[in-house]
């Protein structure tokens, strides 16, 4: 929904967010201004000054210029590795002003994919403003052209990285860049000092946290568990904390060493009751006091433990109780901030730590801590988690904190991450951990359908074929163990709303595993075979195979003269109007949502659909004030707007549909548009993302998204209105059959089932 207008854009879906930044280089502002010509360039090789790669694939280029002696070159192959390359600087942010525009001039040949400037902001927690020109796409073959990025510059950044980068394969030239604030070239803006915080003074453990474990015990892993919560709460109640007086990370490893030396609980609570004391008194609220307000309330915080004495006991329990009493209304908090307008959290100066090598016990706590209580404060849709949250800290304490490797913990904090059970949520910064791993796969395309692992299609044309699987064969074992085996030992470490989505994340994997020989045994219509093939490097392989069920060719099109068809992966938002003039004189109009749009088109098209205003959706939001509580917001509505379509609207839906699809298809619901297909991945909403020790990365859907009504849309997904699944049979005769379904809706049942058949053939 609007994921777009977020840093934290989904990486699920295949988006490229954040450029991998290889060899960065942090360069004076005195000395920008050569580079930004390439004309300090003296023999070939890499541009001079410019960090990026992967190595042999940037250039300096004295053939092709805009201007002067020399230009640099992105160029990208098959073969090339990863799947986008960058030209990139780093300079400190040790100015002041409202904008940071880059501007240059651009060339390309043949890219594939897309090409553009980049530019993202960092702060303590990563990045906190970026945009990379990936809605433009820019693709193809274009001469010599100007083009511009800017950005709001953020008040907690301290670090700029841009410059070029370019996805896919091809070639893409730069020249004559630019880089101002506020309209003056950066050289002539002056550098000033920021103030210091407590992140920026206090190195005690920039090396490690100096915690080493071997073993915990039953009653070290209840005072842990204890300190989490304590932790947690004082980071977002208590005044000295949500000021960012203090590193509180730094203040954690300073207490465990005494927490896990304490023989029993009490010893344990004395130890934290002191620990409290030392932050500084905390006064006593007079005429600015939070209160928690019924009105609009959907959630309260989980905060009955405050008074449970035989947990804390009576000192530490009256420490807690003292601060939530006397907590002040919080306009900001010093670790999370909401985006205005919007009402999702960022967790503002949180350091993901990408110096820190783990095994590292300290800092592996640190990241469970850090995680557990997000989710207990700041995640809307904490009541549908499913798990008892207390138990899943005691039972991940000795998981994560007794890792011995940095692969280990990195799985672990992936199984915790799991039973959150959002397909927002995920440890995406670690997907190469998880099972099945390998740096080769198949290159056929792998969906559940009937429960079963069945080859969809080919990643690679010619390399799939040369497999011997055929479209609709059925995998039955790989290497020797059954496909529901590997079901039941990968799907602790998929971070999935629902069960469609979690098959869905597998299916995409299955096949990977180490270059070389590989043994399936598969059903081929009522034939079971064994087959030997080769899992290969993926280099060549299209990355979109897959990625969406709808149909391959142009965004609009008329199936019939009674049909139009929309699919979203291609829209553009400027267009609506034109799409519907184009439907206007069919019986329907088929809007196909299997894929994830490439705009955003919930008012632009929405409002084109209705003929009367349509609530269709309502929010929750976290409340600073006071942690763990969400609100609800009003509901939001499509106003009418021409030209209206009249006929019949039509939604296709399946697993792929997901976040930004599902909203989209809630807004077309309320047209009265009839919705076939099956249930979608169950996770909508803006996301927040969470860095965590050791450069990890995670996020989670910040708001809560309803229907108008109040119906949950988390973990549910999208429920279709005529449920059609497709068949191994539909899949093996190369059929479509939600969209011959959507057809028989419009057309009527007596139209006979060949001609559907062939109208929804690609």
């Amino acid at each position: 929904m609007g994921l777009r207008n977020r840093v934290a854009i989904l990486f699920a879906a295949g988006i490229f967010v954040l450029p991998v930044i290889c060899r960065a280089q942090n360069v004076s502002h005195a000395n920008l201004v050569r580079l930004f010509t390439f004309e300090a360039q003296r023999t070939p090789g890499p541009p001079l000054g410019w960090g990026g790669g992967p190595s042999g694939t940037t250039f300096a280029d004295d053939k092709i210029v805009h201007s002067g002696k020399w230009a640099a070159r992105i160029e990208r192959d098959a073969a090339s590795i990863n799947n986008f390359s960058s030209l990139t600087i780093a300079i400190p942010i040790d100015f002041t002003g409202s904008r940071i525009e880059f501007r240059g001039f651009l060339k390309s040949e043949e890219v594939s994919e897309f090409f553009g400037l980049w530019m993202r902001e960092d702060g303590d927690g990563g990045p906190v403003a970026f945009d990379n020109m990936q809605s433009r796409q820019l693709k193809g073959t274009r001469d010599w052209t100007q083009y511009s990025i800017s950005l709001p510059l953020h008040k907690d950044a301290k670090q700029l990285f841009f410059g070029v980068l370019m996805a896919g394969t091809g070639k893409t030239w730069a020249d004559d860049l630019q880089l101002q604030v506020d309209g003056k070239p950066i050289g002539e803006v002056p550098a000033v000092e920021k103030p210091k915080t407590p992140i920026d003074l206090d190195h005690e453990f920039d090396r490690g946290s100096g915690i080493t474990l071997t073993d915990l015990s039953k009653t070290q892993i209840d005072n842990l568990a204890t300190l989490g919560k304590v932790w947690g709460f004082l980071k977002y109640h208590h005044p000295a904390i949500v000021s960012g007086q203090r590193h509180w990370d730094y203040d954690l490893f300073r207490v465990l060493p005494r927490v896990l030396a304490a023989g029993d609980r009490t010893a344990a609570d004395a130890i934290l009751h002191n620990w409290i004391a030392g932050l500084g008194k905390v006064s006593e609220c007079t005429n600015a006091c939070a209160s928690l307000k019924d009105s609009d309330l959907y959630m309260r915080p989980g905060l009955e433990w405050l008074s449970d004495e035989k947990l804390l006991g009576a000192d530490l329990n009256q420490d807690l109780q003292r601060v939530f009493r006397n907590r002040p209304i919080f306009g900001d908090q010093y670790f999370v901030s909401v985006i205005r307008g919007v009402g999702n959290p960022v967790f503002d100066h949180e350091p993901a730590y990408p110096g820190i090598k783990t095994p590292d016990a300290g800092f592996q706590i640190l990241a469970l801590y850090r995680f557990w209580n997000i989710i207990e404060y700041w995640y809307p849709n904490r009541d549908i988690v499913g798990e008892s949250w207390d138990g899943v800290l005691s039972e991940f304490i000795p998981r994560i904190a007794l890792a011995k490797t940095s692969a280990s913990y990195q799985l672990e904090m992936m199984a915790l991450i799991a039973e959150v059970h959002d397909t927002h949520v995920n440890l995406w910064s670690s997907l190469q951990v998880r099972p099945p791993v390998g740096n080769c796969r198949l290159p056929v395309v792998v969906r559940f359908v009937e429960n079963s692992a069945v080859v969809s299609g080919y990643s690679q044309a010619e390399a799939g074929s040369a497999t011997g699987l055929k479209i609709g064969d059925v995998i039955l074992d790989l290497d020797g163990t059954p496909v529901s085996e590997l079901i039941s030992r990968w799907s602790p470490y998929y971070a999935d709303s629902n069960d469609p989505a979690r098959l869905r994340d597998i299916a995409s994997s299955m096949t990977r595993g180490d270059c070389g020989p590989s043994t399936l045994r598969i059903r081929r219509e009522i034939q079971t075979l064994s087959i030997t093939t080769a899992r290969v490097s993926p280099g060549t392989f299209n990355p979109q195979a897959g990625n969406t069920h709808d149909l391959p060719g142009d965004t609009f099109r008329k199936l019939s003269n009674d049909v139009g068809y929309l699919k979203l992966s291609s829209v553009k938002s400027s267009d609506a109007a034109r799409y519907i003039d184009a439907a206007q004189g069919t019986k329907g109009l088929v809007i196909d949502i299997r894929n994830y749009p490439s705009e955003f088109m919930v008012f632009a098209l929405g409002s084109l659909l209705v003929d009367q205003p349509k609530e269709f959706v309502r929010f929750t939001y976290g409340d600073l004030s006071n942690p763990g509580t969400f609100h609800w917001t009003t509901p939001i509505s499509l106003t009418p707007q021409q030209p209206h379509y009249k006929g019949k609207v039509v939604i296709l839906i399946d697993e792929i549909t997901q976040s930004s699809a599902e909203y989209h298809a809630m807004a077309f619901r309320s047209a009265g548009a009839v919705v076939i297909g099956s249930t979608t991945a169950g996770a909508d909403g803006n996301t927040s993302e969470i860095p965590l020790p050791g450069g990890l990365r995670s996020m989670i859907s910040g708001i809560g998204v309803f229907y108008s009504d109040r119906k949950p849309t988390q973990r549910v997904g999208i429920i279709p209105d005529i449920e059609v699944k497709p068949t191994i049979a539909g899949i093996r005769a190369g059929r479509d059959e939600l969209l011959e379904e959507a057809l028989r809706q419009i057309l009527g049942p007596e139209v006979p089932a060949s001609q559907i058949e062939a109208l929804a053939k690609p």
